[in-house]
């Protein structure tokens, strides 16, 4: 989730002279992605899986269909993408960092995303859903197969993948969609009124379960996840592959291309802003208008969440860090600039802390207010959470070099492991 320390001072589209391991713009742009992620995840933290996907589930309520719109638009998928393209970049700067001190850089990376892979089982088990970290190792293994192809044909390789996964996926979803809409207008035909009554209790006992597990205590909301859904992180890391694995790569190809180092122009970084974020967005909002009109029905709202809006999202997601290595130079002196670096130094920490703040207020064995809020409330728990990850990080990297969970992935790492000679 980070690489390492880095020093304010150095050029912004450089390797801080400090650390030549670091690019301090990628601070700023994975802090900005992490604060992101928890718009979105603040919903997984509040309810069941599923509430991430409807603004009707698990029930209808006033003002929720108004902050999922914004959170669809801006957000969905946007800063899990955004991260995962800097995660790419990432790893390509600790294989540098390892190679420089004479060790084998693929292996070290391979001992790095072992480990993630742990952390990320443990947060599942222990914490909550939702983890992306045990998707990012196994996903990150691939990478690192892969990451040695010239960055041309890393990118084709991982829009190939990206745009045919999604691509065929989705258009696969339209008949069910389609089926949908005739059993709600009341003119589907008996094996479809079936199909969808079939559905929605397969929703119904996944919020039941889902619910379960928010309400009870910490002990036995370990072992409710350990009893249900023991192999949950093996089955995300495969759902999201086509995902995660393509937008790594990309970030590796940008790294290698020099994105992140001035071997783009600024007007190729502005092209890809506009270009991103533009075609993007006009992609998004159709999709956005017509589940809203027509009230964000359960199989559509699965097929354009896990495929439908997939593309319209990294193409996003590419336009926001384009965006945002422009914004870094003009803002890099800024407290606020500066606070949102050193929140992604210590991106790692913030992620898993997020997970432990949320539980302690949503969960049965914390304030247990899930079941009591209404969704319209979310965006006030968003912005507490915004606060508690800038809050520290400045502080903490002023004495020491890494934030305490990138300190302890790093130990892991480089545990029983020799410098050479």
């Amino acid at each position: 989730m980070t690489d390492h320390a880095s020093d304010q001072s150095a050029s912004p589209a450089s390797p801080s002279r400090g650390d030549p391991s670091r690019i301090a713009a990628i601070d700023f742009v994975r802090g900005i992605a992490v604060l992101g992620i928890l718009t979105i995840n603040i919903t997984g933290f509040w309810g069941p899986t599923l509430a991430s996907f409807s603004p009707a589930l698990p029930r209808v309520e006033p003002g929720a269909d108004a902050w999922f719109a914004l959170s669809f638009l801006l957000f969905e998928g946007k800063m899990r993408a955004l991260f995962t393209l800097l995660f790419g970049a990432s790893m390509m700067l600790f294989i540098e960092a390892a190679e420089r001190r004479g060790l084998n850089g693929d292996a070290m990376q391979a001992r790095r995303l072992f480990w993630l892979a742990l952390f990320g089982y443990a947060h599942y088990l222990l914490l909550w859903w939702g983890d992306i970290l045990f998707p990012y190792a196994l996903c990150g293994l691939g990478a690192l197969v892969l990451r040695r192809l010239r960055p041309a044909a890393l990118a084709a390789i991982a829009i190939a993948v990206f745009c045919a996964a999604h691509g065929l996926d989705g258009i696969g979803d339209l008949p069910g969609i389609a089926a949908e809409q005739r059993v709600l207008s009341g003119h589907g035909t008996a094996a479809e009124q079936a199909e969808q009554a079939a559905m929605m209790a397969r929703i119904a006992q996944s919020m039941a379960q889902d619910t379960q597990i928010l309400n009870a205590g910490f002990l036995q909301a370990i072992r409710l996840r350990f009893a249900l859904a023991p192999f949950l992180p093996f089955k995300i890391a495969l759902a999201t592959a086509t995902e995660t694995l393509p937008l790594m790569l990309v970030g590796i190809a940008l790294f290698r291309s020099g994105f992140f180092t001035s071997g783009w122009s600024r007007q190729a970084i502005v092209r890809l802003a506009v270009a991103g974020i533009g075609i993007g967005g006009m992609l998004t909002l159709p999709v956005l208008w017509w589940i809203w009109a027509h009230h964000f029905p359960p199989r559509a709202m699965l097929g354009v969440m896990d495929h439908i809006a997939a593309i319209p999202r990294a193409i996003m997601a590419l336009g926001y860090l384009a965006a945002l290595m422009l914004c870094w130079p003009g803002t890099r002196a800024h407290p606020l600039a500066r606070r949102l670096a050193a929140a992604g130094r210590c991106a790692f920490t913030n992620y898993l802390g997020t997970t432990v703040l949320m539980g302690a207020v949503f969960s049965g064995w914390g304030l247990g207010l899930g079941p009591e809020l209404l969704r319209m409330w979310l965006p006030a728990f968003v912005v507490l959470g915004w606060i508690a990850m800038l809050a520290w990080p400045a502080w903490w990297l002023a004495r020491f070099r890494q934030g305490p969970m990138e300190a302890a992935w790093r130990r892991l790492t480089f545990l029983f492991v020799a410098r050479p000679s």
